[in-house]
């Protein structure tokens, strides 16, 4: 499109050309995750190294309400499920026991033991291993796959805390007030969901002592089986504001006061005097480089007073005219010297000039909406230089 517009205005007759260090930690520091962020002027939201430093710790938001739920379902269920197991390894650890209690001598005979091992892992085994896996579970879906030694960890800092802070803190503040807000409603739901299942098997409670002795263990099994479990799915519920209310506090607990703030970006971002030395050094030796370029540049578009732009354009290997030196000022007036000595065509266009040096950074080409009025400049560029231009 750029060798055409040159083309087609190559021939129009009569146009004229317009730095401190962190610290060290003394055995007297006390952790601020004791206290409120506000009490220690630590109003600005972590950093994401902060934060990721935090996990690899192994400090971390999350809900206990939630991972003790979810045991208690999962148990729950299990033992629901294999109840009629369950029962079975009962009766026959009662029967064996107590058909043995006269024949054994404990003292001797060595395969009480045994026996008690058999029906403990049979009873117990089952329970335990989905409790784990609910435990599991319920940790890696609030913080993921983590492992961190550093919370069991022993740490001497902790024995110092501010026992006053540290007091209006588990007794006074907003994070005390909503433990006891959320014992309170556990202990109402429990209560509430006792109370309605019991009253609604009021009437077969109170002819327990005239029904078989395993209707009235069914009949029992079944109401306390039902408010475990309705009382956990009732936790499970309760513990979605808690995680929500940990988050919260884990944040505010991580936040950072602007000195600590400032001191990081200082050790993770560099000394401010030392990157302005680099960004100088790095300025001059684009400078340096930039005008290299400027003799191989088919014309430099100029702002007389102020602006310089180089443009280079080879029609075999470019798709449109590219920026390859710009500057302002002292920087323009060494580009237009650099130009008169190696006769390169100064042009004089003082919007364009302004446009390109605020557009266009050094190696890019051109908008297109600049085609027009290039092609118009480097025809007449062509034009004085008595080049070929294929239309």
């Amino acid at each position: 499109m750029v060798e055409q517009l040159i083309g087609i205005f190559c021939f129009r007759p009569g146009h004229s050309v317009p730095a401190s260090r962190f610290r060290e930690p003394t055995s007297f520091d006390v952790h601020l995750q004791w206290f409120a962020a506000e009490d220690e002027g630590r109003t600005e939201e972590p950093t994401e190294h902060k934060l990721r430093k935090a996990r690899e710790e192994g400090k971390v938001a999350k809900s206990g309400e939630l991972s003790s739920s979810l045991v208690i379902l999962f148990g729950i269920a299990t033992l629901g499920l294999i109840s009629s197991y369950f029962l079975k390894n009962v009766m026959s650890m009662l029967r064996f026991f107590l058909q043995h209690s006269t024949e054994l001598d404990i003292t001797t005979d060595g395969g009480l033991m045994p026996a008690f091992y058999n029906y403990f892992f049979k009873l117990t085994l089952p329970v335990l291993l989905v409790a784990f896996v609910a435990a599991f579970l319920g940790n890696v879906v609030q913080v993921g796959f983590l492992f961190s030694t550093k919370p069991i960890t022993p740490d001497l800092d902790r024995i110092v805390p501010r026992f006053g802070r540290f007091f209006k803190r588990a007794l006074f503040s907003g994070e005390a007030a909503f433990n006891l807000g959320k014992t309170l409603l556990k202990v109402a739901v429990i209560f509430v969901i006792a109370f309605l299942n019991i009253r609604s098997q009021l009437p077969k409670l109170l002819n327990l002592v005239d029904m078989h002795h395993m209707t009235s263990f069914r009949l029992v099994a079944t109401i306390a089986f039902r408010i475990i479990v309705e009382s956990t799915l009732a936790m499970l519920v309760l513990s979605i504001p808690d995680y929500m209310f940990q988050r919260r506090q884990h944040r505010e607990s991580l936040k950072m006061s602007r000195q600590e703030l400032k001191e990081e970006r200082r050790m993770y971002e560099g000394d401010p005097l030392i990157k302005s030395r680099l960004r100088d050094r790095m300025r001059e030796l684009l400078t340096r480089n930039m005008m290299r370029a400027v003799p191989k540049a088919d014309v430099v578009i100029t702002n007389p007073t102020h602006y310089s732009v180089a443009i280079e354009y080879d029609r075999l290997v470019m798709e449109a005219p590219m920026v390859t030196a710009k500057g302002v000022d002292a920087i323009a007036l060494k580009i237009r010297e650099i130009a008169r000595e190696n006769e390169v065509p100064l042009v004089e266009n003082r919007p364009l000039a302004r446009t390109l040096y605020q557009e266009v950074e050094i190696g890019d080409a051109i908008p297109e909406k600049y085609y027009e009025v290039m092609a118009i400049i480097l025809a007449e560029v062509y034009k004085m230089a008595d080049r070929e231009v294929i239309a």
